[in-house]
């Protein structure tokens, strides 16, 4: 295993950070891309302690030369697709720019190991967005009914990758991952706003959170596990697709609720109602069966919602979260 190289396109993100530290710690050479490597913080990769262990490289997935460059330089056994706008409520004001970063990223990097003959196994970041609204809990036979440009962008890459592994028989896979937290995520996600302002709050801001529906429901997981079963995915003989999950769902409500109580507040006197933050087109419930990973790959969610949590509001406080599946 030590001589083994992975490439993460797309590295910077919570995914990839996360990911860089599990590969590290099982001895592969890491190596990921970024648009402009030389003026990119890498802030990710230094809070999980892998910065100075991982070769860096400038490459845009919607270029298809620099695509092909970084991985006939590199020459990975592993590849792993993370890149691409990665926010459902972005995509609507950015849907040009979330369809190219995403499909047309997968596409280029699809056809880089076709064209270079790589002997590659491809790992590929779906979504249960391209799921939309599910009455019962989804699994990989479930249909997609995609509701955003996001979830069409991610439904679209999906389908190319199964096309390629069918008509050119590339190792090529896709997780469809449920949401998942750490304290790795941006601001802009609404689970980290909620954190982020409720230790404000609870150290004295004074401040106000403003929200739109707490009605809709997620299946919420712990990221760390989640880049755990990337990485059993492209260690399983067939290239197969996986639903990722912990097949549990929480209402926002909740989460804000559960958010609140971890730092000794009554949510409901600290958060206001904004019909403004409401998309125009929503999930209303989103809830994942990850059977088959149990079943043949080993993986099961264990971490709860309450400890990814607690756990998320320790981070914000400055201490120690475990940074690798438990």
């Amino acid at each position: 295993m030590a001589t083994r190289k992975a490439l993460i396109f797309g590295i910077s993100g919570q995914d990839g950070a996360l990911l860089a530290r599990l590969l590290v710690g099982k001895g592969y050479r890491v190596h990921g891309t970024s648009r402009d490597a030389q003026l990119s913080g890498f802030t990710n990769l230094t809070r999980v302690g892998v910065r100075e262990q991982v070769q860096l490289h400038s490459a845009a997935t919607t270029d298809f030369r620099s695509v092909a460059q970084v991985l006939d330089e590199v020459r990975p056994e592993e590849t792993y697709l993370l890149a691409g706008q990665s926010s459902v409520g972005l995509s609507f004001g950015q849907p040009v720019e979330t369809l190219e970063s995403i499909a047309l990223g997968a596409l280029n990097v699809l056809e880089a190991i076709r064209f270079l003959k790589l002997d590659t196994r491809l790992y590929h970041a779906g979504s249960s967005e391209c799921f939309g609204d599910v009455g019962q809990a989804a699994d990989e036979e479930t249909a997609f009914r995609p509701r955003s440009p996001y979830a069409v962008a991610k439904a679209s890459a999906h389908w190319m990758v199964a096309n390629y592994r069918e008509a050119y028989g590339l190792h090529a896979c896709t997780g469809i991952l449920f949401n998942h937290e750490s304290p790795l995520r941006p601001t802009r996600f609404v689970t980290r706003k909620i954190v982020s302002a409720a230790v404000r709050i609870a150290a004295g801001s004074g401040e106000r959170l403003q929200l739109g529906d707490l009605t809709i429901e997620r299946d919420w997981g712990w990221a760390p596990e989640y880049v755990d079963a990337m990485w059993r995915m492209l260690q399983h003989d067939r290239a197969e697709d996986f639903v990722i999950a912990t097949g549990r769902m929480h209402s926002l409500r909740e989460f804000v609720a559960l958010a609140f109580a971890a730092v000794g507040l009554d949510w409901q006197a600290h958060v206001d109602f904004d019909p403004g933050l409401r998309r125009p087109s929503d999930i209303a419930h989103s809830v994942g069966d990850a059977s088959k990973a149990q079943r043949e790959l080993g993986w099961t969610a264990s971490t709860t919602l309450e400890q990814v949590i607690a756990r998320m509001v320790a981070a914000e406080r400055g201490e120690v979260w475990p940074m690798v599946a438990d």
